[in-house]
């Protein structure tokens, strides 16, 4: 997930908004315009009796649901939506990438996570890259460009949910999106903002001209309501249906991106590191809030552990009592944020390489210890130093949620990272790699340095929440670092402020990673604002539903026994359901 938010400057144009995973653009001499926002009014809501899928597209969403209403579970469904997602928002998502899920099966009442992140090739060593002056791999190395691109593990991941937890056949499942490619989507506001965004890396990509055939027209990148079409992806797709992930990781389409780093003269991921890529099965942690237990993912996520984290420290609050929007809980929520990311940064990496205190990290005397820290009437000014758990040790882009009439839950989170990743495409193949070797710190010797076959940290935080031992909500969003905030402040919504999931999903954000400015959106009063600037606070502000801040869909049972499914107005989703 993107980590560094940069501004685009096009010559004569200057968009100031900092868009999720969007890639750090540079000056270009085109001159596009800026798509207006939306206008339109669009009901992102549903509830529903019998399965709910909440998606940041409408058409990933309403295949979800067909699966569904075909017979298919949660799991089909998802799988239905992951593979119409990276037709429909493919600035954000497809075979190029990989992430998270965190999923429920009722007949086995118990909930597992798969882990289909990517991981760096073999190659990656730092003798690869000429360090700078400091020592470090220059970032430039990570953000765009062949050697951003981390071992993709979307294709895994999905294989794995259909074969240990699906009931209908691979092909089924992505045939949707071959139909929808076929015939194209039509570019709404969001992807026109990101192309334009964006411009300038795909202008000046090494492989300009697949962009050229798809997000760029005339010289100009494509407008809202302009046709894309990606043969090549589709076609792509087809083989996938056909004869399943091998060919991804084994066959043509791995011979294909093993052909275009030789031809680019870099041997950064080669048919080996395709072939020993796997999607890992593994356990999720848990913690406890007002009642509920919320399951979250196990690194080399560190969302998981940074949210339960954040909700142990406000857990010693009366949060209800503070009041939505209110001073004392913007206050109380920054501050709590800021010692739970210190701890992020200072401990979590990929298990497999780095011990990670998890198990600190989740007590909830550890959090009373950090709850001490926090001055009711006084920002820190500055960056907070990060706690010491050992003694407490005992021995992440979109997402989406399904929910069917059994009971079954799943969220998958899963990215590209970058808006149009590394801005590579292995020719003949439409597909666009990400530049997740992004999420690695560029510095040598820390928790998340590069080593080969290690995944980098991410922020994904796709929850699973259970009230009296029956699961009752699931949600998950993309954002890099403020995917962490937004989780836990719409569980803080749900849960200490009785908000619905849709009013949850809505209410203005803001995210501070243990920095001396929070980004904060323009929705809170003139009042409130005042009094946390005399408390020290510094804001960077935004406006109302900034992409900036993710794209939240969710589902729970609703007060009224039905299913609810919410999707984020910051993006273009819609919650469907039947």
């Amino acid at each position: 997930m993107f980590k560094k938010g940069v501004s685009t400057v096009l010559a004569g144009l200057m968009l100031t908004s900092t868009l999720l995973f969007g890639c750090a653009n540079q000056a270009a001499d085109k001159k596009p315009a800026a798509p207006a926002p939306a206008s339109e009014k669009v009901q992102r809501s549903v509830v529903a009796d019998h399965g709910v899928v909440a998606a940041a597209d409408p058409l990933a969403s309403k295949a979800g649901v067909e699966i569904l209403k075909k017979g298919g579970n949660a799991f089909d469904a998802a799988v239905a939506t992951s593979f119409m997602l990276g037709v429909v928002e493919p600035q954000a998502s497809g075979l190029g990438g990989g992430g998270f899920a965190i999923l429920y099966v009722a007949k086995e009442k118990k909930a597992y996570v798969v882990d289909f992140r990517e991981s760096a090739p073999a190659a990656a060593k730092p003798s690869f890259f000429k360090l700078d002056e400091k020592g470090e791999i220059p970032e430039a190395n990570f953000l765009l460009g062949w050697s951003a691109v981390a071992v993709p593990g979307q294709m895994r991941g999905m294989e794995m949910i259909n074969q240990k937890f699906g009931t209908m056949k691979w092909a089924d499942l992505i045939q949707p999106a071959i139909d929808q490619g076929e015939k194209g989507i039509i570019v709404n506001d969001t992807l026109a903002k990101i192309a334009v965004e964006d411009f300038a890396h795909m202008d000046k990509s090494v492989t300009k001209a697949f962009f050229e055939k798809t997000f760029i027209k005339n010289g100009l990148p494509i407008s809202k309501g302009e046709k894309v079409i990606n043969k090549e992806y589709v076609e792509s797709l087809k083989k996938i249906a056909k004869g399943g992930a091998d060919v991804f990781y084994k066959g043509e389409i791995a011979d294909k991106i093993a052909d275009a780093y030789a031809k680019n003269g870099k041997n950064w991921i080669t048919k080996q590191d395709l072939a020993n890529y796997k999607a890992i099965l593994r356990e999720p942690l848990q913690t406890t809030y007002r009642g509920y237990t919320i399951d979250v993912l196990p690194p080399p996520s560190s969302g998981g552990l940074t949210v339960a984290e954040m909700l142990n420290i406000l857990e010693g609050y009366d949060i209800a009592k503070m009041k939505a929007g209110s001073t004392d809980y913007i206050h109380t929520f920054i501050e709590a944020q800021k010692l739970a990311f210190a701890d992020r940064n200072q401990y979590m990496g990929d298990p497999a390489f780095v011990k990670v205190p998890t198990k600190g990290l989740l007590d909830k005397k550890y959090a009373e210890l950090l709850r001490k820290k926090i001055d009711p009437k006084k920002a820190t000014s500055e960056k907070v130093k990060y706690g010491d758990p050992i003694p407490y040790e005992r021995a992440s882009t979109t997402s989406f949620s399904v929910i069917d009439k059994d009971g079954n839950m799943i969220t998958i989170t899963h990215t590209i990272n970058d808006f149009f990743g590394a801005c590579v495409v292995p020719e003949g193949t439409g597909i666009m790699l990400n530049n997740e070797m992004d999420d690695f710190s560029t510095a040598l010797g820390k928790s998340n340095s590069m080593e080969p076959g290690k995944r980098p940290l991410s922020s994904m935080s796709p929850v699973i929440v259970h009230k009296d031992g029956k699961p009752v909500l699931t949600m998950g969003t993309p954002g890099g670092p403020r995917i962490i905030s937004a989780i836990a402040n719409n569980l803080v919504n749900i849960f200490d402020f009785g908000m619905d999931i849709q009013p949850a999903i809505d209410a203005g954000r803001f995210h501070n990673p243990n920095a001396k400015e929070t980004h904060i959106e323009k929705v809170f009063t003139a009042e409130t604002m005042k009094a946390l600037t005399d408390m020290g606070h510094t804001f960077k502000q935004h406006e109302a539903n900034d992409l900036y801040f993710g794209g939240v869909q969710g589902v729970m049972y609703g007060k009224d026994g039905k299913l609810h499914g919410g999707a984020d107005p910051r993006r273009a989703g819609q919650a469907f359901g039947y």
